[in-house]
């Protein structure tokens, strides 16, 4: 595991070289292909150096990652062509990169909380520096201290856990069980707002809408990954009190999922409502994690590399809009199918796996997820029915409105979509469904 941490370290300086631009990406690809091969215990952590390990969570997070930022790259062209602090963009990703790797395979529960919060600077850095409105400063500001104040008593909780067990390997704490209301709430809410959840979802509308296509993308396919890795870690421990307390969450996450499938009806701002339909999806993903259940669990994960794929997929179909007509409106983005006929295919594509269909991965997570809950209470079935049926509801009326219509009468000018859009968009959406013909490994693991 330390050589590929030594791998993104050596490419630092290859972010402030003349002309690497595309040169980093391919050395990314080099890495991810490097890192498809390692060889994978499946019932247990595997690949051990002295800090470091895998399991198949991690390692299917930790590709998803390097292939995100893969594509982060390649969808942030337009940064490289004006010249627009090119060297720091690269720097950014790279040490974005970096926390998240080490974030997703760090054994120790005090290392995984440092780079889980560092991963916050990186993304900060690119809401406010590449941002679009001068309102990115406060959307900054709402994900800095959404995040932020829920950390410190996990900080706390974490300390008070070494205190105890003299311990802080993720894998040995599963010998462990404690069954404090004050530690499970200070151990769990950080997660819970990084999900995040609904009442604490604020900030991610917001970052998502100010964010440029590159941190978008990111936040939508990795950061809200970060909180349902991290409810997976520190269940293991807080089994007991879970058992008590977790028709709390559910509840909170069901009702909120409705509520927000709602509310994506209502958005006239295309990345608003892309935003929102994360948190109606990762809402069903918090109730099958907090069931503690087989299904759960494979559901939660599946749902969650998923997710990544496709709402990132999604971001850049937005940002593609975004390019030609320098708006966001659904009443400006309107009639794209007279423009982009092509396009629009692949607007079709990632909004039906979107609202799983087959053969989607999130298909198979939505599937395990919902017999996951329905295995726990059938009284489940009514939120559940109701936030599959609108998250179709939503994706359709979001392919209709910007493919159909009268376009806006104030184009002076438009161009097509150009190569590198299809691969990204082809990029996002093979690894999506053609996953679902290995989905047995994760079945296993579980």
């Amino acid at each position: 595991m330390m050589k590929f941490l030594f791998m993104l370290l050596f490419m630092i300086p290859f972010c402030f070289m003349k002309n690497m631009f595309w040169m980093v990406q391919m050395m990314l690809m080099l890495m991810m292909f490097m890192y498809m091969n390692l060889n994978l215990s499946i019932m247990n952590f595997s690949n051990l150096s002295y800090n470091f390990s895998i399991d198949i969570m991690s390692y299917g997070l930790i590709l998803l990652s390097i292939w995100i930022i893969i594509l982060m790259i390649m969808a942030s062209e337009n940064i490289y062509s004006e010249n627009y602090y090119v060297n720091f963009f690269l720097f950014n990703i790279i040490f974005l990169l970096i926390m998240l790797y080490l974030t997703f395979s760090v054994m120790n529960l005090f290392l995984f909380y440092l780079f889980f919060e560092s991963s916050l600077i990186p993304t900060l850095m690119l809401i406010i520096g590449w941002g679009y409105q001068p309102e990115r400063i406060q959307a900054g500001l709402y994900l800095l201290f959404y995040t932020l104040f829920v950390s410190l008593p996990l900080l706390i909780g974490i300390f008070y856990i070494f205190n105890e067990m003299n311990c802080m390997m993720i894998y040995f704490l599963k010998f462990f069980s404690k069954n404090l209301y004050f530690l499970y709430f200070s151990m769990i809410l950080a997660f819970l707002v990084k999900m995040p959840m609904y009442f604490v979802h604020l900030w991610l509308p917001k970052a998502h809408v100010e964010a440029p296509v590159s941190g978008s993308m990111i936040l939508a396919g990795v950061m809200l990954k970060l909180g349902g890795y991290g409810l997976l870690r520190v269940l293991i421990f807080l089994q007991q009190i879970n058992l008590k307390l977790n028709y709390l969450w559910i509840i909170i996450s069901l009702l909120g999922g409705f509520y927000i499938s709602l509310k994506c009806f209502c958005q006239v701002d295309i990345k608003s409502l892309i935003a929102y339909s994360s948190v109606a999806h990762m809402s069903i993903v918090i109730g099958g994690i907090m069931v503690m259940n087989y299904w759960g669990y494979i559901g939660s994960y599946l749902m969650m590399i998923g997710h990544g794929l496709c709402s990132s997929g999604m971001f850049c179909l937005a940002n593609i809009l975004y390019e030609r007509l320098h708006s966001r409106s659904l009443y400006i983005n309107k009639g794209m199918m007279n423009f982009m006929p092509s396009m629009s295919l692949w607007w079709f594509l990632l909004l039906s796996s979107n609202m799983a269909a087959p053969p989607s991965l999130n298909l198979m997570g939505e599937i395990s997820l919902i017999n996951s809950l329905l295995s726990w209470s059938w009284f489940t079935m009514i939120m559940l029915m109701l936030i599959s049926f609108f998250s179709a509801g939503y994706s359709l009326y979001l392919y209709s409105f910007v493919q159909h219509g009268k376009y806006y009468s104030g184009l002076f000018s438009y161009y097509t979509g150009v190569s590198r859009e299809y691969l990204i968009l082809m990029l996002h959406w093979f690894p999506l469904n053609i996953m679902i013909l290995k989905v047995d490994y994760s079945m296993i693991w579980f």
